[in-house]
């Protein structure tokens, strides 16, 4: 069995689908920002052999060990960093690695985490209500369970769970005070509000407490934006969400990248004065076939964008000594550092 392929343990979502989306070559270079059980990772390594190089990053310190692991056999082609993607930038910066082929967010839980690690991401395992990434992290879901007033778990809940029955939820939690386990909220939930449905009551709350301990969704905006700053010329951007709310600002994000003018509606001329920095691949999303979901129910919800960079010329370069340079760096700039640097230079002299 090749290694990349799924084990008991860890199955990564829509693996064929992401190589294919990163054009992953041999000798390029790829981050992955949320490492997991290393899955993709492995997979990335495989297909950019030889030479391949890998970032890993990952806030959650456990899954850097499983993946470190898993990737033992890439051990001199992979960088793995125990930090959250919003610093994305900073961790590439830090160790000299940019501009890349590209760069990978799948924005799912582990396996090992929704299998029951202690830390309360799944109600079908009693645990504390953590739901922290990092250890790190100073607030816990407990915290937000036990101090939040009536009113503002409700908002939260209806915010981030996109939850119907938020006030009667939030209502029945500051009655059933303190709650410390994943059970005892789960419970409380589906006593107030049953079972309309085959997704469990708990589960958009559980969804809203998570994001809001882990700040995901700024987060993710704050990756997306460093992203496009550390892509080469033509690397690709490859996203996995997994609800709406996730899936609504990468579509955002890269919907406004790939345009041009973005001034309001109406607007006689255009002063903002933005060019494209993305261009779409697929404008719609990639979604797990039938039996992806067969195999693996996970994947169910499962939203993959793509995208790609961009360079605007016309509006940087007039010289034919430029252009000339401009096609030796698409064809081996992100390669090569040093040749940057020596574009960087042409341009503050020009």
């Amino acid at each position: 069995m090749s290694p990349s392929r799924p084990n008991s343990g860890h199955v990564p979502v829509l693996l064929e689908e992401t190589i294919a989306a990163l054009a992953v070559q041999p000798g390029g270079r790829y981050i992955d920002c949320t490492l997991g059980g290393g899955g993709h990772a492995l997979a990335i390594l495989e297909h950019s052999s030889p030479g391949g190089q890998l970032l890993g990053i990952d806030a959650d310190p456990g899954a850097i060990e499983v993946a470190r692991d898993r990737l033992n056999a890439y051990r001199d082609s992979i960088l793995l960093v125990n930090d959250n993607f919003a610093n994305l930038q900073a961790i590439c910066v830090k160790h000299d690695f940019f501009p890349v082929h590209g760069i990978l967010l799948d924005l799912g839980l582990s396996s090992r985490q929704l299998n029951g690690d202690g830390r309360g991401f799944s109600f079908k395992h009693d645990a504390p209500l953590d739901m922290r990434f990092s250890p790190s992290q100073e607030i816990t879901a407990a915290d937000i369970v036990n101090t939040y007033s009536e009113a503002e778990l409700a908002h939260l809940i209806k915010t981030y769970g996109e939850e119907g029955y938020n006030r009667r939820i939030a209502r029945r939690i500051v009655s059933e005070r303190p709650i410390k386990s994943t059970l005892h909220l789960a419970r409380a939930i589906e006593r107030v509000i049953g079972r309309r449905s085959k997704l469990h009551p708990a589960t958009k709350t559980f969804q809203a407490l998570r994001i809001a301990v882990n700040r995901e969704l700024e987060n993710l905006e704050a990756a997306l934006k460093q992203a496009i700053e550390l892509l080469g010329f033509e690397g690709r951007l490859v996203v996995i969400s997994y609800h709406s709310l996730e899936d609504r600002i990468v579509k955002q994000f890269m919907h406004r990248e790939a345009k041009g003018c973005i001034c309001p509606p109406g607007t006689p001329v255009c002063v903002c004065g933005h060019k494209p920095r993305l261009k779409l691949i697929k404008r719609g999303v990639i979604t797990p076939s039938p039996l992806e979901i067969q195999r693996n129910p996970r994947s169910r919800s499962a939203k993959l964008r793509v995208a790609e960079h961009v360079i605007a010329q016309d509006d940087c370069y007039g010289t034919a000594d430029v252009l000339n340079f401009l096609a030796e760096v698409k064809a081996r700039a992100w390669k090569r550092p040093a040749l940057l640097k020596k574009l960087e230079t042409v341009f503050l002299a020009a």
